[in-house]
């Protein structure tokens, strides 16, 4: 029996424990292999007794990642623990009830060690050692809050193991002969305080989804498994009638290349200085006999599997195992068009793989907490899955990464160590804002103003920041007179409109070096401050409140003076339109001009999207909201690149990186699995099927087109599940629709034809 998860925001009084380590002395850099363990303990009847009555609970965390068992037993199912942190600043410990585990007597307690985040290979530079070189653990065992089992001088440790290798990216190397330990030698006790220990309040990763291999020879003869679906994960092995030290080796990748060969060129790190490049390899050594494996501490992004062995390939069974934090799915969509159901999948696959106890931007090359990954993907993401616990354990990191002057680090937590150039973008809007809009869509979805108070001075100081940055105009304009100037950001680093398609990132990067992107800085500067002016406003802070809605005011005023001299954008970019319409940046007569001008640009593109990283998210709204349905389906529907559906239509089961990750000639060059662009997935169910829900209310607002024939959805919430569909009648231009509101919900619904109803919990079916 496996406890369902550790006991999320258990605190500890006081720790009795030391921190021990199996090594015995400390390891250099190129250590490897995993760390074990062994501690017994006596249990009376009364204490057991006593236990039985009350609970007994053990506290547990480590250097590095764990894996504990008690009397042999594992005793839970989370997986990746103590989980991924600003370790020097906050490492989380678990908690677990372990009293079905214990019994009279004598107890063992076990536990294996690995490199994890702490000392292994992370970040598109395999640095490693990013928090220390130690590999140690720390335990405590309760009853009634007294200790009755400690991790200390007692303890024996061993490196002689069955784990040569164990690291996140490289791999896992196992040799199943060495898995009974004998070389014991004692531990020894390290002097880490308890000052940066905090208790877990987010949810455990845990094993998934598992989906068998298909078997097949490559055309260069390699062979080859496939498990149909991109995901993050690891294999699990089984082998029968193997001889002892026969050894197999799995690599694991996301794609074939155009030649239809295994290929992990897309996803690895080029000229940098990385020593092996991202491996992903499995190598397992047999015992002899029947054997399942698959590995403790290691996880890849992958679809397909190459084998290596000699052994009899009849003779082995794999299996992929998707892991990720234990979020519930929340909305459901189906439409009457493949690609977009395809489309919809794709976009919760690469949400499972990029949450992995934080946010991150793919499960292969960086497996990094990009902060602007999180803020563009957090509406919609709350709409696809529980995510609010991953995204407030993150956000308590992203505090800790805070530069002094109010800059934003722009990964979090830390994954490698980072460089001049890396430090001028912490100042990168889009990406610093993060810190203002998670938590403001967390607030808006669950109601829950803590994450506002939790996180107010944070955002309070970055828009300052931005307000200083503001008033450092670039000399040449200071010559004109603008009595808006200092409320324009055109100088610093900025990421921009990231891999917006047709645009030369070196180019971008230069220019922006030299002259800053103002259309993007000015616009945050509105948008984060007046979000912050409604949070100041919210949590009673009436002066803030003040002051941050007159410097989005002012900042609006200066991104019209400056782009839109004659009340109308001119640009070839979709993004500099869908952004400041989004925003809230215009006057109402601006806003229809700009959504006008927006629909022919797209129109004159061929009903194909040119926007990156920052807006495609915000298109569809937008176009949808302004009455242009109709090039809103064109674009969704779209299967040339650029398009959602040139991914789905080059058979696609993730969201690319790139919109054209696989080029038409088939070859790939970059990642299979990023999560930002799967934005698209919340609009299907919040836009086109028309659920829009958050705290303050519901609004079913249904944007029917007969190119789809139909749609149907849910969406769960604390309520309970709103549904919700469409159809177009085969005979007529005629639509009916189904609405199903739970107890606890009232709404309104708007129609296409403009009718307008209040909605209260009940079914409702009509048609017009």
């Amino acid at each position: 029996m496996l406890a369902e998860s550790f006991v999320r925001g258990m605190e500890i009084r006081a720790w009795h424990a030391k921190w021990i380590t199996p090594e015995e002395k400390t390891e250099p850099k190129t250590r490897k292999g995993a760390g074990y363990l062994l501690g017994n303990f006596i249990m009376s009847e009364e204490l057991l007794l006593q236990a039985a009555n009350h609970g007994a609970f053990l506290y547990a965390t480590a250097h590095g990642l764990y894996d504990l068992k008690l009397n042999g037993q594992r005793i839970t199912e989370a997986r990746f623990t103590p989980g991924c942190d600003e370790y020097t600043k906050r490492l989380q410990y678990q908690c677990y009830q372990v009293t079905p585990y214990l019994r009279a007597g004598e107890n063992t307690f076990s536990v294996t060690l690995g490199d994890g985040w702490y000392r292994g290979c992370v970040g598109i530079d395999g640095t490693r050692n990013l928090f220390g070189e130690d590999l140690s653990f720390l335990a405590e065992l309760q009853v009634e809050g007294q200790p009755v089992f400690c991790t200390d001088e007692a303890f024996k440790g061993s490196q002689n193991g069955p784990v040569l290798l164990t690291d996140l990216e490289l791999g896992e190397t196992y040799d199943a002969r060495k898995e009974e330990i004998t070389d014991w030698h004692p531990v020894r006790v390290l002097s880490f305080g308890f000052e940066n220990l905090v208790p877990t309040e987010t949810v455990p990763v845990k094993e998934k989804e598992c989906f068998a291999g298909k078997r097949f020879t490559a055309p260069n003869g390699d062979l080859l498994y496939d498990f149909s679906q991109n995901l993050a994960g690891y294999t699990r092995i089984s082998v029968k009638d193997a001889k002892p030290g026969e050894a197999l080796v799995l690599v694991h990748g996301e794609t074939l290349d155009e030649k239809g060969n295994f290929t992990i060129e897309n996803f690895q790190p080029g000229a940098r200085n990385r020593s092996g490049g991202i491996r992903q390899e499995l190598r397992y050594i047999c015992k002899g006999g029947e054997e399942t494996y698959s590995p403790l501490f290691s996880v890849f992004g992958f679809r397909y599997a190459k084998l290596m062995t000699d052994i009899p390939a009849d003779r082995i069974r794999v299996e992929s195992a998707a892991v990720y934090s234990d979020m519930k799915e929340v909305s459901a969509f189906l439409s009457g068009h493949e690609g977009l159901n395809q489309l919809y999948r794709n976009a919760k696959w690469s949400m499972k793989s990029n949450f992995l106890d934080i946010p991150t931007d793919c499960p292969t090359r960086e497996r990094a907490g990009w902060i602007g990954d999180a803020a563009v993907f957090v509406h919609d993401g709350l709409r696809l899955m529980d995510c609010a616990p991953v995204y407030r354990k993150w956000l308590k990191n992203l505090k800790l990464k805070q530069y002094p002057n109010g800059k934003m680090a722009y990964i979090c937590p830390s994954n490698g160590k980072p460089g001049m150039i890396a430090k001028l973008f912490s100042a990168s809007v889009g990406w610093g804002d993060a810190c203002v809009i998670v938590p403001w869509e967390l607030y808006l979805y669950t109601g829950d103003r803590t994450v506002l108070t939790e996180n107010y001075e944070m955002m309070r100081r970055w828009v300052r920041f931005l307000q200083k940055r503001a008033r450092r105009c670039r000399l040449k304009d200071r010559l004109k007179y603008d009595p808006y100037e200092k409320y324009r950001i055109d100088t610093g680093m900025d990421y921009g409109e990231w891999n917006e398609p047709g645009a030369n990132v070196m180019e971008t990067m230069k220019k922006a070096m030299k002259y800053g992107q103002p259309e993007v800085g000015t616009a945050y500067l509105a948008y984060s401050s007046g979000l912050l002016s409604k949070i100041a406003a919210l949590l009673g802070k009436t002066k803030d409140a003040e002051a941050f809605g007159t410097l989005s005011e002012n900042a609006k005023k200066a991104y019209r003076m400056a782009f839109l001299p004659d009340g109308r954008i001119h640009s070839e970019r979709q993004c500099e339109y869908v952004r400041p319409i989004a925003f809230g940046l215009l006057t109402e007569a601006e806003e229809r001009k700009a959504a006008e001008d927006l629909d022919q640009l797209i129109r004159k593109n061929g009903f194909r999207l040119n926007t990156g990283f920052l807006s495609t998210g915000k298109l569809l709204p937008v176009l949808l909201d302004h009455g242009y349905t109709e090039t809103a389906y064109r674009l969704l529907l779209q299967e040339e690149n650029p398009s959602w559906l040139y991914a789905v239509k080059r058979g696609a089961t993730t969201i690319w990186e790139n919109w054209d990750a696989v080029r038409e000639d088939g070859s790939v060059y970059s990642s299979l699995n990023h999560y930002s662009y799967g934005t698209v997935a919340g609009t299907l169910v919040s836009e086109f099927l028309g659920i829009r829900y958050d705290h303050t209310g519901l609004t079913i607002r249904p944007h029917p087109d007969r190119s789809v024939g139909f749609m149907k959805g849910s969406l769960t919430v604390p309520e309970g599940t709103i549904r919700a569909a469409w159809a177009f009648s085969r005979e007529s231009e005629e639509v009916s629709y189904e609405i199903e509101i739970p107890e606890g919900i009232s709404g309104v619904l708007k129609l296409p034809s403009g009718k307008k109803q209040d909605l209260r919990p009940g079914r409702y079916c009509f048609s017009e």
